[in-house]
């Protein structure tokens, strides 16, 4: 076996509070990485990838390893949060399951104990399997930069792989939820090639929740991972599920409309064709599951 390469050198920084960060990153430009939980970083390191002369640890900035639930004003979840923390908290469990759910689809167990929510988020990977989650339930990405604190609508913060809208100097220091409509009902199904530790072939959330100012009487969002070039919103069948009575019929209708809306590539997990088939069927069983219990 050929040895893999090991981590080139680099100097290690602590920060301790956003504008301590914020300062390391205007000073050294290019040449910062920040690490959260550093499952991504320190692999695309050790793989010559990229040679940051500066590594800023962010775990410690206060409130950013916090999970905060208010009834009236919803989650806030920090960045530097694990994955495993998610997927196991109580307030997150009760109250956006779905969360919990996408958070525990994640690699492995024990990379679940050091990857992070900020981390899957930022890296703008179109598999990220908590970036639907995200979508669908309406997530704020709150960023910190020179201009201070600002937030990001989920579905304007992805902007191609590995491209976010974050700006020069800004770090992501939370994300936010609000409080979901009464009665919603969520499931987030992903496809690899093994049933764990594996990247999304396809990955699909679906939330729902009664709407009376809908013809259907119903509102569903769907979110969508590794069938694009980002993560995304599949609006076009959110608009034959409102429209329609739900049903096999219109269930159907919706995930043909997922799949048309859908540009997967062919890679080494799988053809875009057998992506597209997949994620349609991704959504009719998300689709009946979360109709079965909204009912």
């Amino acid at each position: 076996m050929l040895a893999r390469p090991g981590l080139p050198s680099f100097d290690y920084v602590r920060a301790s509070d956003p504008d301590e960060v914020v300062r390391l990153l205007n000073k050294h430009g290019e040449a910062a990485q920040l690490v959260m939980g550093g499952t991504d970083l320190f692999v695309r390191m050790r793989d010559g990838f990229i040679r940051p002369q500066v590594v800023v640890d962010v775990k410690h900035v206060p409130g950013l390893r916090d999970i905060v639930y208010d009834p009236q004003a919803g989650l806030t979840v920090g960045a530097a949060v694990t994955m495993n923390e998610i997927a196991r908290h109580p307030d997150v469990k009760a109250h956006y399951p779905l969360l919990a759910e996408a958070a525990n689809s994640v690699a492995s167990y024990q990379l679940r104990n050091r990857a992070t929510i900020g981390g899957n988020l930022c890296n703008s990977s179109p598999a990220a399997d908590t970036a639907p989650a995200a979508l669908v339930l309406e997530g704020h990405i709150v960023l910190y930069g020179p201009g201070g604190e600002r937030e990001v609508e989920a579905d304007a913060f992805f902007l191609g792989p590995g491209e976010t809208a974050m700006q020069a100097g800004e770090l992501m220091t939370a994300i936010r939820f609000p409080i979901l409509p009464a009665g919603s009902v969520g499931k987030y199904l992903k496809l690899g090639r093994s049933k764990a530790g594996d990247l999304a072939i396809a990955g699909v959330a679906v939330l729902g929740f009664s709407d009376e100012t809908t013809p259907s009487g119903y509102r569903f969002r769907i979110g969508l991972a590794s069938v694009a070039p980002v993560p995304l919103r599949a609006v076009g069948a959110e608009e034959v599920l409102a429209k329609n009575p739900p049903g096999e019929a219109t269930f159907i209708l919706a995930a043909e409309r997922v799949m048309e809306a859908t540009t997967p590539i062919d890679d080494v997990r799988a053809s875009g064709a057998y992506r597209k088939a997949m994620v349609r069927n991704l959504t009719l069983r998300g689709l009946q599951d979360v109709a079965r219990r909204l009912h």
